[in-house]
């Protein structure tokens, strides 16, 4: 059995627990060490239990609280070289045997799991998704998606969780306060995807890979989204192909400040 939630999603934070057969990782750890200690003992998870930490990239809604809790509990961490590069300012120090460099494509386990990372288009050196498995069910990360291409979704569509980003909507962002720069980064094909890329993307997992699926829409603009544009976005998409959200597929919103609920598969 494999468990996936989020303790917290979105520009102020964020940061995903997996767990599969006792083995418990945290991927990315965009709050506050104290704060990511509480969410887990929130949801019964002693943060001594984890095993390791793992980074999509270097920006600071994902990485703030990561050199706290590996020095804490001893942690290893596991990112690309890109993101090292990025990170180890903002980190601060990390005992060498507890920094380990990934690479796109080039699988590697933790105390049993299986964890698949793959290259993600956005602004940063070197960013990663993740589909971590325990060699049965398994469960992928994909936020911080500039697009969502042929590559990006061979790797996560036999994946029965998912955390999938919903960061905006189109009109909210373009008839919002952002300058105009900043909005066509967000745009680009190394910014963010809106819920209408998020809900194509969840109408074809359904519709070429069955019911069953279970997704968390996460990194949600606080300032060009709502919870409920998202889910609303999302769903008419899923019943345009005639499917039924809440029978044929789940999916809810992940929390920008507590932990969602937890996934199971």
């Amino acid at each position: 059995m494999v468990r996936l939630c989020t303790l917290s999603s979105g520009s102020s934070g964020n940061a995903v627990l997996f767990e599969a057969d006792g083995t418990k990782i945290l991927i990315d750890c965009g709050i506050t060490g104290k704060a990511a200690c509480d969410r887990l003992s929130s949801i019964g998870v002693d943060p001594s239990e984890l095993s390791a930490l793992v980074v999509t990239h270097e920006h600071i809604d994902h990485i703030r609280g990561v050199g706290v809790l590996s020095r804490r509990f001893g942690l290893p961490v596991y990112a690309s070289v890109g993101t090292w590069n990025g990170m180890i300012s903002t980190v601060g120090d990390i005992p060498h045997e507890h920094i380990h460099y990934i690479a796109a494509d080039v699988p590697f386990s933790v105390d049993g799991a299986i964890i698949f990372p793959f290259a993600t288009s956005h602004d940063t050196s070197e960013s990663l998704g993740f589909t971590l498995s325990d060699g049965q069910k398994s469960a992928s990360v994909a936020t911080d998606l500039g697009i969502v291409n042929k590559y990006v979704y061979d790797r996560i569509r036999g994946s029965e969780l998912l955390v999938l980003e919903a960061n905006h909507d189109e009109q909210m962002l373009m008839n919002g306060p952002y300058p105009y720069n900043l909005k066509q980064r967000i745009l680009s094909d190394r910014g963010h995807i809106s819920n209408r890329v998020c809900g194509a993307l969840c109408a074809r997992l359904l519709s070429e890979n069955g019911v069953g699926k279970q997704i968390l829409l996460g990194h949600l603009s606080n300032e060009n989204n709502t919870p409920h544009t998202a889910f609303d976005t999302v769903k008419r998409s899923v019943e345009h192909i005639g499917g039924q959200v809440g029978a044929d597929i789940r999916i809810d919103v992940a929390d920008r400040y507590e932990p969602s609920l937890i996934l199971e598969a």
